[in-house]
């Protein structure tokens, strides 16, 4: 199950869920009862070149005879 992190709006406090793909967001603050919000990171992995392999990315080996 994934791990989604919450922020409160009115008391600033941070907390880690594990939810389901299919549960319904968190909209209140255990703490306060304030509105909470999901918090978004940045991508893990990223991905360069025109497919999805390692080597897409380089440069082609060069032959010589």
């Amino acid at each position: 199950m994934p791990t989604y992190e919450y922020v409160c709006k009115s008391c600033d406090t941070h907390f880690d869920i594990f939810q389901s793909f299919s549960d319904e967001s968190l909209t209140t603050c255990e703490a306060c009862g304030g509105n909470l919000n999901k918090v978004f990171g940045s991508v893990g992995i990223m991905f360069k070149g025109s497919g999805f392999y390692k080597t897409d990315s380089r440069p082609a080996a060069s032959s010589e005879s």
